[in-house]
């Protein structure tokens, strides 16, 4: 199998399983309970909470989740009373949730984004307007790979009285998060931790309605037994992320020029070639059959788009946000690849997907 859907969940790191593994194995401690066995446990938590931190700005604390949807609904769901303005590219986590609180009667305003998957910011700055609770965007968006200008709507946030979350899922451990946020949601599965734990970093002073009421374990509110083989695993994938942040962003660099390079005419490149993280190549051609085209190469994993909307027969709403017709987003598919991913191989995927695109084009 050739994995190329590094967006949809990355392959867990041999680091982060060896850190997860005594957890799971032999050391069973509720990381809550007051004797000596919680005590270890509570310590292995709070070294995987600093680890998680190092790559966060200063001036917040880390509080754990079970993964970044819950992360991105307790902050939605916990700013006071105001408008919410986002983006129409957002993951549906966003959207959803802000739709929910629209039908409660939040004001709510998503902003359009140009061809390149970027953020109008002429609309984003007659949006956010005093009285504004919470602005929101992803710093990659996760389908196209465009990144988003978080500084700037920070700023603009942050004069009009209101916070700013970073939906930083695509983008931690990659690209770095602007120091002007204020909530940061996370997700471990997508830098190579394991699935099921996500967190959400809050500034000091910022204080949020919890989403799940109980024992309140964490710092910010949030109530659960955590998981120390969890928490662990999602340390050693940041701590490994921080120190191979430069070796990895060369390899994709050099993974996504070789690709570039490969494509013919007949390919288009969606989202923002220079606003853009590189281990994301979402890629279209006029007539393409993307599910005859999946069913010829189930030894290559790709993407038609997201899979949390997977199976939902839409085309997606990030191509179609950025000026697709509905033709053109169900022509399309995703390549997500990254560190564990061999030049090689990612080549032989582009040279087969071309091949059965080119025979599908000679049938029609």
């Amino acid at each position: 199998m050739i994995y190329l859907d590094y967006q949809a969940t990355t392959p867990l790191a041999p680091e982060a399983l060896a850190a997860m593994l005594p957890w799971l194995e032999s050391q069973h401690a509720n990381p809550h309970s007051p004797h000596k066995a919680g005590r270890a446990a509570h310590a292995a938590v709070e070294v995987a909470r600093e680890q998680v931190a190092a790559l966060l700005p200063q001036g917040g604390s880390v509080s754990f989740t079970s993964g970044a949807t819950e992360s991105l609904n307790w902050a939605l769901k916990g700013v006071g009373q105001g408008r919410i303005v986002t983006i129409a590219t957002e993951h549906a986590a966003v959207l959803d949730t802000v739709e929910a609180l629209r039908a409660g009667g939040r004001d709510v305003v998503i902003l359009p984004v140009d061809r390149d998957g970027l953020v109008d910011m002429d609309a984003a700055r007659a949006a956010i307007m005093p009285g504004t609770a919470l602005v929101e965007a992803m710093l990659v968006n996760n389908e196209i790979g465009t990144i988003q200008p978080v500084a700037e709507l920070a700023d603009l946030a942050h004069r009009a009285g209101a916070l700013m979350l970073c939906d930083a899922v695509q983008g931690y451990g990659r690209v770095p998060i602007p120091d002007g946020c204020d909530l940061i949601a996370l997700s471990a599965h997508k830098i190579h931790g394991p699935k099921g734990i996500g967190a959400l970093w809050i500034r000091d002073g910022v204080t949020l309605t919890p989403l799940l009421h109980g024992g309140g374990q964490e710092k910010g509110g949030r109530s659960g037994t955590l998981s120390p083989a969890l928490c662990a695993g999602f340390g050693a994938a940041a701590a490994l992320a921080a120190e191979r942040r430069d070796a990895d962003a060369a390899h994709v660099a050099d993974l996504f020029a070789a690709a570039v390079a490969q494509l013919d005419e007949a390919w288009v490149i969606n989202g923002s070639t220079e606003h853009r993280y590189r281990g994301n190549l979402n890629i279209r051609r006029e007539g393409l059959d993307v599910n005859r085209l999946m069913s010829e190469l189930r030894d290559i994993a790709f993407s038609a788009g997201s899979a949390c909307a997977s199976g939902s027969g839409r085309s997606s709403h990030v191509l179609r946000a950025i000026g697709l017709t509905d033709a053109e987003a169900k022509s399309s598919i995703r390549l997500g690849f990254g560190r564990y991913t061999e030049k090689g191989e990612l080549l032989e995927a582009l040279e087969r997907i071309d091949r059965a695109a080119g025979a599908q084009r000679a049938a029609a």
